[in-house]
């Protein structure tokens, strides 16, 4: 009868864990550097010389962009939450 280690599969789950972490931490430090501004937008905004509002464009689009992610995530994680339950 073979018995299966447990080693190997605590070291599976932490490098899965550490893996998303590092996933998060990247996609941390680099979301701050992304400009989301449409060729449209950018062109009515710099043609006036605006800064304060073509910054407010800008934040409002990031702001627009960040929602269908967060569902997502947490549609992810209420799914994996489940399947760690049940197993």
């Amino acid at each position: 009868m073979y018995i299966k280690s447990n080693k190997s599969s605590k070291a599976g789950h932490t490098f899965k864990r550490l893996s998303f972490f590092i996933f998060l931490f990247v996609c941390s430090v680099f979301a701050p550097t992304a400009n989301a501004q449409c060729a449209m937008c950018r062109a009515a905004l710099t043609s006036e010389g605006n800064a304060t509002q073509a910054a407010a464009v800008n934040d409002g689009i990031v702001y627009l962009m960040v929602i269908p992610y967060i569902l997502v995530a947490g549609i992810g994680y209420a799914i994996y939450r489940m399947k760690k339950n049940k197993s």
